[in-house]
Order: structure tokens, then C-alpha cells, then sequence
């Protein structure tokens, strides 16, 4: 028997019951609160961004403290209403002082939020990035003010194939002016430095 080609996750579907159950007690303890409407199911929402923005931030490896911090605020959150919806609470007389959390809620996340994706590196990457960008990139060795190329020698060796065409454009010069070819004529035509130019002449002398 042919095996099935998607394979169920444990792991994920107990992630995915848990996340639905703990949406929906912040949706019953923010409704229970006074947030009716579209606002009871934004504050789950809110909640869980909070919880992921401050996860990412672990993991990324930048201010661990201010991560840490919001990650039990979303925490705390989250499990304050598992535990106020599991009948400990008479969400038909929610308490002043649970309206006012959950009323002044938004604030925080917005703030949590903001400071952590807007929080600057670490002191000693920042650093690092600053040591980087300072050092000067290598340059090439430079001459002596004032001191000459090297130039080559005119018995220095150059490659057959170059001399063999040298000796050919200096064969058509003379055939169709009647002299021999001059060094800078050379050098021309066969489009190299002077001294390159020089030593093939040498050659061809």
C-alpha cells in the first residue's frame, strides 16, 4: 500500500489547537471586557504579532533584554485569559481593574512593537559595522615621487608569435614605402608600449 504523500505533523497540529484555544480566550476575556464587535477579535491579533515580533527578535540575535521583556508581557497576556476564561472569573462581572488592562492594552503592544523593530544593534555590532567601514581597502604599491617606470630591456625576450608578425607588417612598410620601418611606426601598428615596441625592433634588426 502506497504511502500518503502529506505527512501530519504532531507537533504542528498541537501548535495549531493550541494557538485557536488561546485566540479564543483572549477574544472571550476582551469581549467579557467591554470590547465588543471587530475590537474583541483584534485583540488575539494583537497579542500573538506581539508575541512573533518579540520571538523574531530572539532569534535574530540583536537586544536579547528588550526582547525577552515583551515576550513575557505577550506571554502573560496570552495566559492571564486561558487561566481568567477556565471559570476562575465571572466574565459577567469582570473587575474595574481587568477592563482596565484590557483597555490600555493596545498602547502597550503598539509600544512594545514600535521598540522592537525600530531598536538599534547591539554597541559591539554597531562597532564592528563602524571598524569595517573605517579600515582603508589595500591599495597597489606606488613608485618613489620622481623615479621612472622600469623600462624593458631591448635584448629582453619576446614572444615568437609577436616578433613573426612585427616582421611582417616591417616586410609590408618597406615593399610599399622603400624603408625600413621606424620604432614609433611599429609601435603603432602593433598597438604596444614603447619599450615592448623597441626591443621587438632590436629583433628584427
Amino acid at each position: 500500500m502506497a504511502r500518503p504523500a502529506v505527512r501530519v505533523d504532531a507537533v504542528l497540529v498541537q501548535a495549531v489547537i493550541a494557538g485557536a484555544l488561546s485566540f479564543a480566550h483572549l477574544h472571550d476575556l476582551a469581549a467579557a471586557a467591554g470590547q465588543t464587535g471587530w475590537k474583541a477579535w483584534a485583540y488575539p491579533i494583537s497579542v500573538d504579532l506581539l508575541l512573533v515580533a518579540a520571538w523574531r527578535r530572539l532569534r535574530s540575535g540583536g537586544t536579547k533584554a528588550a526582547a525577552w521583556c515583551w515576550f513575557l508581557v505577550a506571554l502573560t497576556a496570552s495566559l492571564g485569559a486561558n487561566v481568567a476564561t477556565a471559570g476562575l472569573l465571572d466574565l459577567g462581572a469582570v473587575p474595574a481593574w481587568l477592563r482596565i488592562l484590557v483597555a490600555g492594552w493596545p498602547a502597550v503592544a503598539f509600544l512594545g512593537g514600535t521598540l522592537l523593530v525600530h531598536t538599534s544593534p547591539k554597541p559591539e555590532e554597531k562597532a564592528a559595522k563602524e571598524e569595517d567601514s573605517a579600515s582603508p581597502a589595500p591599495s597597489a604599491p606606488e613608485l618613489p615621487a620622481g623615479e621612472p617606470e622600469p623600462a624593458l630591456s631591448s635584448t629582453a625576450p619576446v614572444p615568437p608569435a609577436l616578433v613573426a608578425l612585427a616582421r611582417k607588417v616591417a616586410d609590408e612598410h618597406r615593399a610599399r614605402t622603400g624603408s625600413v620601418i621606424d620604432t614609433s611606426t611599429l609601435r603603432a601598428r602593433l598597438g604596444v608600449p614603447l619599450p615592448l615596441a623597441e626591443a621587438i625592433a632590436a629583433q628584427l634588426t
